[in-house]
């Protein structure tokens, strides 16, 4: 006798949920007390759902693309940075934090079904072509993103070196949507430049936090010792439109300039979520003055490493508030070479506060009219413009770190 198709599906899922429960806990006996079997009123659901699809929608879909929908939803739905990533996704996570790929070179989140640029990475074609952070991020090659999802949009704008893409989005203050149409092209994941830009002076620019991050600081600022005229006085460390990427890169580069106390500290369920790192003794600045441009495209990592320089006193901030994201997110292997990205802590500066969805304040506030200046005649670097300008002044001025909570002071771009 045949079942019917309901029987077959209800069986089945339960026997798939059955199992996940089984190999995630263990027996019954060593589950965690905090563990709990889905409801029955919710995997009946979810199997209505399914067999709707499955009977109706205007196009035959399989159950494992419905699984992998499902999947992808569960975690989206949770926040903006937790994810499934197949090993496709999991390749190219690899490889943004260890080489180099092909695409645009945009740093995103996924927000309420849109892609939200945190950052374009400097020097790829998305910067070039001009993308801002703030872009919403709605149609790939006219492709919707709310209905594809995120994997899906991502592996839409990656391709071969030469080819080219279709990005539609959304800028505020723009009353119609923008598209751009983008050659591919080969991104460089290096993410620390320098320069010697005045007597004692030097500049470093950080795009992005790498695995390679915190020793290419070091070699840049010994480099700047070298070639400065006498002791290096002054120190502009950029973080503006820095994404953040490897949170131990941050943590490393903070230590670097700090000889003792806590840089950062988080807090989650899991043991491993929760942790305080601290500094070791040793500044490779050799006390010299430091200023951070930041803006809000610095997130994460680079908030990490605003926030502990600040809060120690060891530099002063200046630029506009930054994006505000607090939370780290831990990659956790799945079978069959995949992974979900999963939101695990919240995390605090060294002086207790959680910068989550708030951002850090600058010191020294720049007019938003500064934010995309133009370039300086005399720059020896393309980053090297307006409001390297005020903080480099700052520098040279021997200007104090004074703050006034709640009330940064502001400053003129030049």
């Amino acid at each position: 006798m045949l079942r019917n198709p309901t029987t077959v599906l209800a069986l089945l899922l339960g026997a798939l949920l059955g199992f996940a429960l089984a190999v995630s806990g263990g027996v019954q006996a060593e589950r965690r007390p905090d563990r709990t079997d889905l409801p029955p009123d919710d995997a009946r659901l979810l199997v209505e759902v399914i067999e709707r699809i499955k009977a109706e929608y205007v196009d035959r879909v399989d159950d494992h693309e419905l699984m992998q929908h499902a999947i992808r939803g569960m975690l989206s739905g949770l926040d903006s940075h937790s994810a499934f990533l197949d090993e496709e996704e999991l390749d190219d996570l690899r490889i943004a934090t260890e080489g180099s790929y092909t695409g645009i070179g945009i740093e995103v989140s996924y927000e309420a079904g849109a892609i939200v640029v945190v950052s374009p990475i400097e020097g790829s074609p998305a910067d070039r072509a001009g993308l801002r952070t703030g872009d919403v991020i709605v149609a790939i090659d006219g492709h919707e993103v709310a209905a594809s999802g995120l994997g899906e949009a991502i592996g839409r704008m990656r391709g071969a070196a030469g080819t080219r893409v279709a990005v539609t989005l959304e800028r505020e203050g723009v009353d119609e949507p923008l598209e751009f149409t983008i050659e591919r092209a080969e991104v460089e994941v290096q993410s620390v430049r320098h320069a010697v830009v005045g007597p004692g002076l030097g500049y470093v620019r950080i795009t992005h936090f790498s695995e390679t991050t915190a020793r290419d600081v070091a070699a840049a600022v010994a480099d700047l010792q070298r070639r400065s005229e006498g002791p290096l006085a002054g120190l502009l460390l950029d973080l503006r439109n820095n994404p953040g990427g490897v949170l131990e890169a941050g943590v490393e580069v903070a230590d670097a300039f700090l000889d003792e106390g806590v840089i950062v500290s988080a807090s989650g369920r899991a043991r491993d979520a929760r942790f305080r790192m601290e500094a070791h003794p040793g500044d490779i600045a050799r006390n010299a003055r430091i200023a951070v441009l930041i803006n809000g495209g610095s997130a994460s990592a680079s908030e990490i490493v605003a926030g502990a320089l600040r809060d120690h006193g060891r530099a002063t901030l200046i630029g506009r508030t930054t994006f505000g994201k607090g939370s780290v997110q831990t990659i956790l292997p799945l079978s069959g070479g995949q992974a979900i990205k999963l939101t695990t802590s919240r995390y605090f500066s060294p002086s207790g506060v959680s910068i989550h969805e708030r951002g850090i304040e600058p010191d020294i506030l720049l007019p938003r009219d500064a934010e995309n200046p133009a370039r300086t005649a005399t720059a020896t670097l393309p980053d090297l413009d307006a409001e390297v300008a005020v903080a480099l002044e700052w520098l040279q001025q021997g200007m104090s770190a004074q703050r006034v909570a709640g009330q940064p002071s502001t400053a003129t771009a030049r």
